[in-house]
């Protein structure tokens, strides 16, 4: 990541910047060549390598163009991926997918810390309207546009009307979701603060406590209309809220232990955060509790509760620098381009009835919450990413609805890379156009 006041940098940084990956690029061919069908441990190791060096170079490079640092990590995981170069091919990304679990416990971690008592409370009317103009109006528009388009999709155009608009209704939670890890590597990277960083940062952390009661609320609602013969069960929303009670609480115990190690030892705090991201973070899955909610649960104890939070702030920003960028590279290896080339109209078709419908919830949502001018006009730009949640969530309805639940699955990566590309450079340039890039990354 650039740091603050970073000189800009020449056409002589910038030729050696393209000679080095280029050099790289062709090491690696050259090693893959010579041993083609290597695996193990090593294999992991060289590539975390590779991708980590080649997205810092890339994201630097598009620098040039004023995209952001997270799409060129994308970029260079789409180029090494198994589609492209091959230079990773898909159980390698599969291994990979280790680095996820720490990288998504430091992005809620993060997310908690960066959520202070007074922004919220400040935030909360518009927040409350936000919230509801966008859940009310993103929804029904995809889940409509969903069942219109529903005859010229393959999963779903030999359903009948009830089913397909069970499978809508769906589509419509899964659109709702937002990416908490986009935007906060957008603001790690920027340093942005200011008015458009506060919304966006409460906006998209706080909706995916609100998508996960959606959606367990959405399928006991349709799972009949999906599956005749079942009836509506209110055991989605128990479990539900298991989730998220015993969520909220553990987080608040977490946070308050780090508060408690903080204040007494206050060293080795790499080492802990890094033992709790991958241990943790296996844990919560077995007790059927939510990880992102938990550990962004507990950041937010340890800002308002103690003098601890931009400490532990600035350790995480330090050790995420490294760990966004192996992240966003392995998600853009795992890109599947093919499938993307295939299903690409439907959907281009539904990231644009998305987006529209987004910007319109958003422009009534501000003018019903007497938001301040600058955020009626760029307060959307946060809300186009797409990733982690989305993807999870649709996995669990590929499970739970084995007819059309792989064709759904497929769809959403489809929608999600596009999303995931797309809406950063949205929302950098929002944080642009509003000054609140800290000097120094305005180029990044």
């Amino acid at each position: 990541m650039s740091g603050a006041g970073a000189p800009a940098k020449g056409y002589g940084v910038r030729a050696g910047q393209v000679v080095a990956l280029g050099i790289m690029v062709g090491l690696f061919a050259l090693l893959t060549n010579i041993v083609p069908h290597a695996g193990g441990n090593g294999v992991v190791v060289a590539v975390t390598g590779f991708l980590l060096l080649a997205g810092m170079l890339t994201s630097d490079l598009f620098e040039i163009v004023k995209l952001p640092h997270l799409t060129g990590y994308i970029a260079a995981g789409v180029i090494a991926g198994p589609y492209v170069l091959h230079f990773v091919d898909h159980a390698t990304v599969k291994r990979l997918e280790i680095v996820n679990t720490l990288a998504l416990a430091l992005i809620a971690l993060a997310g908690g810390l960066e959520l202070r008592i007074a922004d919220v409370r400040s935030l909360a009317r518009s927040l409350g309207v936000h919230t509801l103009v966008q859940t009310l109006l993103v929804l029904t528009t995809q889940a409509a546009l969903f069942t219109a388009l529903g005859a010229h999709v393959a999963f779903t155009k030999n359903l009948g009307l009830s089913e397909l608009i069970g499978v809508g209704l769906l589509w419509g939670v899964l659109a709702v979701s937002r990416s908490p890890s986009a935007t906060l590597a957008i603001l790690s990277q920027t340093r942005a603060k200011g008015p458009l960083a506060r919304f966006s940062l409460a906006f998209v952390m706080s909706s995916d406590v609100v998508v996960l009661v959606l959606m367990a609320a959405t399928l006991a609602l349709v799972r009949p209309m999906i599956e005749p013969g079942n009836a509506v069960s209110l055991k989605s929303l128990m479990s539900v809220g298991h989730e998220l009670l015993g969520s909220v609480s553990l987080g608040t115990t977490i946070g308050l232990l780090l508060i408690v190690y903080l204040r007494l030892v206050g060293t080795q705090i790499l080492v802990l955060i890094v033992a709790i991201g991958f241990a943790l973070s296996e844990g919560l899955r077995y007790l059927r509790f939510e990880p992102l909610l938990t550990f962004l649960t507990a950041g937010f104890v340890v800002q308002n509760l103690s003098l601890q939070g931009d400490k532990l702030l600035h350790i995480i920003e330090q050790t995420g620098s490294v760990v966004f960028i192996v992240f966003f590279a392995t998600a853009g290896a795992h890109l599947d381009i093919p499938l993307l080339a295939k299903m690409w109209p439907i959907a281009l078709a539904l990231c644009a009835g998305r987006f529209g419908a987004t910007l319109v919830a958003h422009r009534l949502g501000s003018r019903w919450a007497s938001d301040e001018p600058f955020i009626k006009r760029w307060g959307w730009a946060s809300l186009v990413s797409q990733a982690g949640l989305t993807l999870g969530l649709s996995a669990v309805l590929a499970r739970t609805f084995p007819a059309v639940g792989d064709g759904l699955r497929s769809l959403v990566v489809a929608t999600v890379a596009i999303n995931e590309v797309v809406g950063p450079i949205f929302f950098k340039l929002g944080l642009e156009r509003g000054g609140e890039v800290r000097s120094g990354h305005e180029e990044g």
